[in-house]
This record gives structure tokens, C-alpha cells and sequence, in this order.
């Protein structure tokens, strides 16, 4: 596992996609990046008033929070933009921050839309409504 980590790493750090090879990040970029977007989300998710934590219990709940799915989607978007080599400006920090804030957004008002709650066997409504 951790192979494939550094494998990605060096990958996105290596060259840019469109061989501006002068225009590569180092691993402590990236990883300061990801960090930038985790923060960034977590904390526009709190401002925008999504929970700290989904209702109990925490197993079977399908309330969005502000620790889970915000920061997930926050990096998996993040990602998908480091290994396509699209950094924008300033080694990636203000891509991060904008997908940051864009992902609590979407958790907000659109995650219900795109992932709705699976139904309940006895009444056919959504389990969490």
C-alpha cells in the first residue's frame, strides 16, 4: 500500500502534463495540499452548519457531517486534479482551497440529490427522514 502512495506522489511531483517539466511539486506540496483541503472543508462545513459528527448511531447513519463525506470527496476531487498535473497557482494551495470550499458545498445542498438514502424495508421512505 504505502507503494502505491509514493508511486502517486512521484507521479503527480514528477512532471507536468503538458511537459513544462520546470513546473514540478515536491511530495511535501502535495501532502501540504491535501492537508489545505481536508482543513479548508471541515472548516466550511462547520460555517455552513453541517454537524461535527452524523446522528447515532454512527454505524447505520446516513446523515452527512462535516467529518465524513466532506473531506473524502475534498481529496478524492484534489487528487483526480494532482495526477492530471493541473496545480493552478501556488503549488496547488489555491486549487485545494477552492475544491475545499466547493466540497462543503456540495455536501450541503447537493449530496441528498446525487446519493439519496437508501428506503426502509417496512414503510418504503428513507431511513433517515
Amino acid at each position: 500500500m504505502f507503494n502505491f502512495v509514493f508511486d502517486t506522489i512521484y507521479f503527480a511531483s514528477y512532471s507536468n502534463f503538458y511537459g513544462l517539466g520546470n513546473m514540478a511539486l515536491s511530495s511535501f506540496d502535495i501532502i501540504l495540499a491535501y492537508i489545505v483541503a481536508i482543513v479548508c472543508s471541515i472548516i466550511v462545513a462547520l460555517v455552513l452548519r453541517l454537524p461535527l459528527l452524523p446522528s447515532k448511531p454512527y454505524r447505520y447513519s446516513f446523515d452527512v457531517s462535516a467529518i465524513y463525506p466532506t473531506p473524502i470527496i475534498a481529496i478524492g476531487i484534489l487528487s483526480i486534479f494532482l495526477v492530471l498535473n493541473y496545480t493552478f497557482m501556488y503549488n496547488g494551495l489555491v486549487l485545494a482551497v477552492i475544491i475545499g470550499v466547493l466540497s462543503a458545498l456540495f455536501v450541503k445542498y447537493l449530496f441528498d440529490f446525487v446519493f439519496p438514502k437508501p428506503l426502509d424495508e417496512n414503510t418504503g421512505e428513507g431511513i433517515d427522514e
